[in-house]
């Protein structure tokens, strides 16, 4: 009888083992996400999570991201793509260019008055780095690429309309490239974290600062800055900085071909231009607290945007000349950046 009792219960136990339904919780795979910004950010609110409810709700569930927000994994923003590489973190989103010399090619875009939207910059980008820069990303899977909304000029007190206005004037620096462009223009560059510019400008440190209006919301600069420098509809802003949101290729290896094509799906030309068009929509919320509080906006004339831009040759021939050091033709990459840039903004 006892022989009998323990025959049927491991009939049950093997029925139950069966039973088991597909999708168990052993199924979910868990995406470690790192960025360097808070959780507040538009970055975060409008674009990661989006994309993670998005994989997951297309995978059934079976795909989850565990996002660690401000470094929380350790490490500085410059290392998120060795991070990524290494497995530390299995997705990353960063500036590949706060690695300075390190991505040279693909910090074309980061040149003065390229992009004129980050929608059709970012698609430009994501094509320009398939054909021109992959080398550069070797040993990380890009995702998607995108450009910020652009950057435009923000004043503490001083109104700028011209270059001579600009001369001498000490204003925040978006990079490496950036700084090169205020120089240009006869402007003081000085390099500074973001976070550092709201009281860099109320205590008179920097006369302004050259940033995207994306982030003024957030430090406040509509209240701070008295007076913006922009540049008119239809053209070029002066400088853009380039994202990467990359997967680590061994995890994206390890995944079924079912997940595989989530990821796929959620990535390259048209997840960049999503990712442009959203930074784009920042751009008018933000620009609309500056004119409510009554705010100077100085528009360049056709004009003098023309004497802006031809102040800034050197900064693309100097550019060249480093790419050309490395074995590129830098003549070349930048006919096919701006090629590119016609092609999605047109």
């Amino acid at each position: 009888m006892k022989q009998l009792k323990k025959l049927i219960m491991l009939s049950i136990a093997a029925t139950l083992l069966v039973s088991v339904p597909a999708g168990a919780a052993s199924d979910v795979v868990t995406l470690k996400v790192h960025h360097f910004l808070p959780t507040s950010s538009n970055f975060h609110q409008k674009i990661l999570l989006p994309w993670c409810e998005k994989i997951s709700k297309e995978s059934g569930g079976k795909l989850k991201c565990q996002i660690y927000p401000s470094m929380q994994l350790g490490g500085t923003p410059a290392q998120l793509l060795d991070q990524v590489r290494d497995g530390v973190a299995d997705i990353v989103w960063t500036l590949p260019t706060y690695q300075a010399g390190r991505f040279t090619k693909a910090e074309v875009f980061e040149l003065p008055f390229m992009a004129k939207s980050s929608e059709g910059g970012s698609q430009a980008l994501w094509e320009y780095v398939q054909k021109n820069a992959q080398d550069e990303f070797k040993g990380t899977k890009l995702l998607f690429t995108h450009l910020h909304d652009g950057n435009q000029m923000h004043f503490g007190k001083k109104s700028v309309k011209t270059l001579e206005d600009l001369k001498g004037l000490k204003l925040r620096a978006p990079s490496r490239i950036g700084s090169k462009t205020l120089t240009a223009l006869g402007a003081v560059p000085v390099q500074m974290p973001a976070p550092a510019v709201p009281e860099s400008i109320a205590k008179s440190v920097v006369d302004g600062a050259s940033i995207p209006w994306e982030v003024t919301t957030a430090f406040k600069l509509q209240e701070i800055c008295k007076t913006h420098t922009e540049t008119g509809p239809g053209q070029a802003k002066h400088a853009y900085s380039i994202f990467t949101f990359a997967m680590n290729p061994a995890k994206y290896n390890r995944l079924s071909p079912e997940l595989k094509k989530v990821i796929d799906n959620n990535s390259g030309l048209a997840a960049s231009k999503w990712a442009g068009r959203t930074f784009d929509s920042f751009t008018v919320a933000a620009r609309k607290i500056a004119v409510e509080r009554r705010n100077t906006f100085n528009v360049l004339t056709d004009a003098e945007y023309k004497r802006w831009v031809k102040a800034c040759e050197n900064v693309d021939n100097d550019w060249i000349k480093e790419v050309n050091a490395k074995g590129g033709n830098g003549v070349a990459l930048l006919k096919d950046a701006r090629a590119l840039l016609k092609k999605y903004h047109d």
